[in-house]
């Protein structure tokens, strides 16, 4: 493994917070309800800043979080795959984007890129990437997903022809709600652990991934943002969003990893949505565009 330097720590967190910059930018091309700006720290080491759009024009949320901290023992949410790591002092960076649109036609959409760093007393610092991008639509449009999944294939395409394949299996695999049967949504790609190559090529993959996020979201939220809609498709958006909070309350590891590592948890909080419904035995009905969603969405598959 490269060696890193405290160069490569500055570049990325440079890239990160202009990333921030530039999604908060453009939420705010589409509505001009202000962000909140919190610069937070810890007294652990390290500390970042959170930014929140609520209940503006189009989103009733955007979080757009930036964090890099310090700690004297990795939490077991961030080491279940390296349990050699367990409690290593670490250096964890990161920014996470979730936008919760008013409109039900349009998807939430979720973002992560992030860089851990190791460090032993007598070793070399171990340092990896993770991160991805997945999408939850709350009324199926295929010509969305399509394009959603051909932006993140050709992310991944100058890195090797398997590369979209894996990381979309992993997404879907990771992004699954176990105890209700189902899908968080659509999917993405979805990455950990990621060391293989030489650390400028993991870097320029990962500003690849963060730069696409945009691509890949904006054309859908500029084509159903004006999509009328009535009581009903916003309470099943409302209930949908319920399986949302399950999956980040029960089995995401950065929502985890945040709660274990002592964490700022206005920040590590963030992705929930602002309004949500659970209805016991909610009834979908046959035929229905509600329906269509859970069968020909919320289903493995290949959309490219």
């Amino acid at each position: 493994m490269q060696k890193i330097e405290k160069d490569h720590v500055l570049e990325v967190r440079s890239y990160l917070l202009s990333l921030q910059e530039n999604i908060i930018s453009m939420a705010n091309n589409y509505d001009k309800q202000n962000f909140l700006r919190d610069e937070w720290s810890r007294k652990e080491g390290g500390g970042g800043f959170t930014c929140i759009l609520e209940n503006g024009e189009i989103f009733d949320k955007v979080g757009v979080n930036f964090s890099d901290i310090l700690g004297d023992h990795l939490p077991k949410a961030a080491t279940n795959l390296r349990p050699e790591l367990q409690g290593k002092s670490y250096q964890a960076m990161g920014v996470s984007v979730v936008c919760h649109p008013k409109n039900p036609h349009v998807p939430t959409a979720h973002l992560n890129v992030r860089l851990f760093t190791a460090y032993g007393e007598n070793s070399q610092p171990i340092w990896w990437f993770g991160g991805g991008f997945d999408m939850t639509p709350y009324y199926g449009y295929e010509e969305d997903a399509i394009h959603w999944h051909e932006i993140a294939r050709d992310i991944c395409s100058p890195y090797g022809d398997e590369l979209y394949d894996q990381y979309k299996k992993n997404c879907d695999e990771y992004f699954y709600i176990k105890h209700r049967k189902e899908p968080r949504g659509i999917g993405g790609i979805f990455f950990d652990d990621l060391n293989t190559w030489d650390f400028d090529t993991c870097f320029e993959f990962i500003k690849s991934v963060g730069n696409g996020f945009t691509d890949a979201y904006e054309p859908i939220l500029k084509r159903r943002l004006d999509e009328s809609y009535n009581e009903q498709q916003k309470d099943f958006q409302l209930f949908r969003r319920g399986r949302y909070v399950e999956f980040n309350l029960v089995y995401d590891r950065g929502t985890l990893f945040g709660l274990q590592s002592n964490g700022r948890t206005e920040s590590i909080l963030m992705s929930m949505p602002p309004l949500v419904k659970w209805k016991y035995q909610y009834n979908i009905e046959k035929n229905s565009e509600e329906e269509k969603l859970y069968n020909n969405f919320l289903v493995p598959k290949k959309w490219v």
